[in-house]
């Protein structure tokens, strides 16, 4: 075996402008390969986490309608008892209770419907890290009477500012038109401007009192030490309690669900491509090889080399020359994405800042597992052998007597 790995060796560099051309080849693919699937994986848990921690968390707790229908009666029964659990489950880093309603906000120049967040000032930032998307004046703990935080886009809309006050108006509990004036404390900005538009954050007490005389909660937004426990929890919480629904992110966003199910598998389908395109390079590459060196292998087999040593020793030439540009490709890999990685890639520069437009910010840090780099290393591999399964058959079929005769 040594020994014709040794002539496999010897053979791929025969012809080293040949070899050199598919290795660069191979090299230039597997770089732009890995490259490319570190931004889409960078892309794609920028956004989960961007969600999860800044609104959606892992898991919320609803009215078993209330995602569907949105009426501000379809309220949380027993909040008191599932906020005790909670506390006391281990499972959980954070909870908070939010009161909800779909109204429209109304500036003395125009108005346009909106989803109003009753948000817990205590329990929120705890849970989620929406108050650092603050990015003028103050939280809804301001000193203001019926303080009020908008995003930066609906304040152009709006053509308000930071002390100015806007008017609410929604429904109650009732089903009766509610309306109060609410003074703007601060301006939010994240990386999705629709979200940025569409939600204001004013405190849960203020609305609970314009919604309902009784304390009420749509939501409880629930964060946890592990992600992983989520399916768990909620199964718990569902046959615990009755007439509540607990669900997971994956089941309340479409969105984060299809991003998941797409990301831990977008390497391996852009280096399938990739893999496919340099098979044939490999094919030919090979195919030239046994012609050029027919006479060659026909002297081997005729001297007494048997078929199933030629067979390997074509399959060694096409895994190792492979293998050898593979290596070069995934190191020059690496290092690209290391320093991507550090320094981040600013996509604005072109155009990226229409990403904002879909809730994706356009400066990404990407990153690549090193489960992606073996599995990127196991389908090059078979690559190289399903390549050269045919060069290899054609040189078995070789009859020693015609080719020296030839």
């Amino acid at each position: 075996m040594k020994i014709i790995a040794a002539i496999a060796w010897r053979n791929i560099w025969r012809n080293p402008a040949r070899s050199g051309v598919l290795i660069a080849a191979i090299v230039a693919g597997l770089w732009a390969g890995i490259s490319v699937s570190s931004l889409s994986n960078g892309l794609i848990v920028q956004r989960f986490n961007n969600l999860i921690e800044q609104d959606l968390t892992h898991l919320q707790i609803h009215h078993p309608h209330y995602l569907a229908e949105r009426e501000p009666w379809m309220v949380v029964l027993n909040a008191d008892s599932i906020f005790l659990f909670l506390e006391n489950d281990e499972r959980v880093r954070s909870f908070a209770g939010r009161v909800l309603s779909d109204g429209i906000i109304q500036s003395p120049v125009t108005s346009t419907g909106v989803q109003i967040n009753g948000i817990d000032i205590q329990r929120e930032p705890l849970t989620t890290n929406f108050h650092l998307n603050l990015s003028e004046g103050e939280y809804l703990d301001s000193n203001l009477p019926n303080p009020v935080i908008i995003g930066e886009r609906l304040a152009q809309k709006l053509q308000m500012e930071i002390g100015n006050r806007v008017v609410l108006m929604f429904q109650d509990t009732g089903n009766d038109l509610a309306s109060a004036a609410f003074q703007i404390a601060g301006l939010f900005n994240t990386s999705s401007r629709v979200y940025d538009e569409r939600n204001v954050f004013v405190r849960a007490e203020h609305l609970n009192d314009l919604i309902s005389a009784d304390a009420i909660v749509h939501e409880i937004a629930v964060i946890l030490h592990d992600a992983a426990d989520a399916d768990s929890l909620t199964a718990q919480i569902n046959h615990t309690f009755d007439e509540v629904k607990a669900e997971t992110w994956y089941e309340l966003s479409p969105e984060l669900r299809y991003m998941s199910d797409f990301g831990n598998s977008v390497t391996f389908y852009v280096m399938v491509v990739i893999m496919v395109a340099l098979a044939f390079g490999i094919l030919n590459t090979m195919l030239m090889a046994i012609f050029e060196r027919m006479r060659e292998l026909g002297m081997m087999i005729a001297i007494g080399m048997s078929k199933a040593r030629v067979f390997m020793l074509i399959m060694l030439e096409s895994v190792m020359l492979t293998l050898t540009a593979a290596v070069g490709g995934m190191l020059l890999a690496w290092l690209s994405v290391r320093y991507m990685q550090r320094n981040g890639v600013d996509l604005t520069v072109f155009g990226g800042d229409s990403l904002l437009e879909f809730g994706f910010d356009p400066l990404i840090f990407p990153f690549i597992l090193a489960a992606d780099y073996a599995a990127v290393t196991l389908l090059v591999i078979c690559t190289a052998i399903l390549a050269s399964i045919y060069p290899s058959i054609k040189a078995l079929r070789l009859n020693p007597g015609d080719v020296i005769r030839e």
